[in-house]
């Protein structure tokens, strides 16, 4: 009895730069500066990312857990 070779897995599609959810920014390759995003979970488990700016904006709906639809 002779084993089939294994197939080659493929390759993972590379993972798209988040971008910000109230502006549409994209995440900063520099990891430093990206360290500054903000990250939300949703009811349903959905990540969405806010940038520096966005999130500096908005923080006190964020720190209040306001729904995004009163911002």
């Amino acid at each position: 009895m002779t084993s089939q070779p294994t197939p080659p897995m493929p390759a993972p599609m590379p993972t798209p730069a988040p971008t910000c959810s109230r502006c549409g920014r994209p995440r900063d390759t520099d990891q430093l500066a990206a360290l500054a995003w903000v990250s939300e979970r949703d009811e349903r488990g959905g990540l969405s990312w806010l940038c520096p700016d966005c999130a500096r904006t908005h923080v006190r709906d964020i720190e209040g857990k306001l729904d995004q639809s009163w911002w």
